[in-house]
């Protein structure tokens, strides 16, 4: 932890000499020369390179703290209360002996609670099945800020309050207007994504190879980036709906008024989302608009971004965290770049139980086993102007 506080620090003193430099070499038109262009961009490189190192420690300390955890765990549960099902021990056993293709009648047996393995596998074990959920969120900053539910069949409507209803003046015994709320609904439903892992046989038989954590590190690395991808930019066919989407997505907060951000455009992103929602509100862009963001002053010649100095906390552009993704657009004319706002508005659905199923004949040719897994989720902002969106003028 010592090393994320000492390279936190001289993060931020690097910012300082960035932020000094800039003031310093800026001519009267307010640009550099093209030599210190260079010289800030190399100093600015420093300050991202010392982010993403900082970023990889706290993983490894999130994992160091994950495997010193004891390995086993006191007894819960009385003798004739064991778990049942999909949690049970005995189900757990068959899955993954069905997995590293130890077959047997019992194992068989065991497994068709879980689905008939002929028709597209069999449902992962319910302690699996968190560990999935718990990589993915690692995986996705999305499912980081978003409200998560599960659903179990069919689409799920949820009830909007579409326009509030509002008190008024009356005369004495006068008579009460009838203004009540006005309800909408939103439809979530679920889209099916899916990867196929392959895994040599050499591999597989190895006992010493971690199956379980291999499949679900590779689970959550590919559908992890591809639900990031829908939830930000996806257009609702076939997959979830983006907060970027032009109809269903977030509202148009602000405008730029030319190809490159002003400090001024952020504030008016800032204070075109109600209050609020300002309480709990991020903001979510790309690494290559954040650049940018860096150079940006307010009025009195404060810098909008600052970086975090604290193990943990993001860094902040007015006082409100900053969230990184490569899906989200970069600048370009009429391009959404940035988005501002309460993001528990956007609902991501879980339809319960993950599908896996063991390939054996696919890649037999190549000594490898297929492993094909597959989820169903959606995801949609209910509350559109929780979220704000800054656009660059067309």
């Amino acid at each position: 932890m010592s090393k994320i506080i000492e390279l936190r620090e001289k993060r931020a003193k690097v910012w300082e000499q960035a932020k000094a430099f800039l003031d310093e070499k800026r001519g009267e038109n307010g640009l550099l020369s093209a030599e210190d262009t260079a010289t800030y961009e190399k100093m600015e490189t420093e300050v991202v390179n010392l982010g993403k190192e900082i970023e990889r420690l706290e993983r490894q300390a999130t994992i160091d703290l994950e495997l010193s955890k004891a390995t086993s765990t006191a007894l819960k549960t009385i003798p004739g209360d064991e778990p049942k099902g999909r949690a049970s021990n005995e189900y757990d056993k068959a899955f993954w002996q069905y997995m590293r293709n130890r077959n047997s009648y019992e194992a068989r047996n065991a497994l068709t609670i879980g689905g008939d393995g002929t028709e597209g596998g069999y449902l992962v074990p319910d302690e699996f099945e968190r560990t999935l959920i718990e990589a993915l969120e690692e995986e996705n900053i999305m499912r980081t800020l978003a409200k998560v539910i599960t659903t179990s069949t069919g689409d799920r409507k949820i009830p909007v309050v579409a326009s509030k209803g509002v008190a008024t003046w009356v005369d004495e015994e006068g008579p009460y207007q009838d203004k009540d709320d006005a309800f909408d609904q939103v439809s979530i439903g679920a889209y099916k994504v899916a990867t196929m892992i392959k895994v040599s046989e050499e591999l597989l038989n190895d006992s010493v190879f971690n199956l379980e954590s291999y499949i679900a590190k590779e689970f959550a690395r590919r559908i992890g980036a591809k639900e990031e991808e829908a939830f930000l930019i996806g257009d609702g066919e076939g997959k979830p709906t983006g907060i970027f989407d032009n109809d269903s997505g977030g509202e148009i907060g602000a405008t730029t008024a030319g190809a490159t951000l002003k400090a001024d455009e952020v504030f008016d992103l800032f204070y075109s989302l109600k209050a609020p929602y300002r309480k709990k509100a991020v903001f979510i862009m790309n690494d290559a608009t954040v650049k940018e963001i860096r150079k940006l002053k307010d009025g009195n010649g404060v810098y909008l971004w600052q970086p975090s100095l604290t193990a943990g906390d993001p860094d902040t552009l007015l006082n409100r965290p900053v969230k990184t993704s490569a899906y989200v657009p970069t600048i370009a004319a009429g391009e959404k770049v940035i988005a501002f706002g309460d993001f528990g508005y956007y609902w991501i659905a879980d339809r319960q139980g993950r599908i896996f199923q063991r390939l054996n004949e696919l890649y037999a040719a190549t000594g490898q086993v297929g492993f094909r897994a597959a989820q169903r989720v959606d995801g949609k902002l209910i509350l559109k102007e929780a979220i704000k969106i800054l656009q660059v003028k067309a």
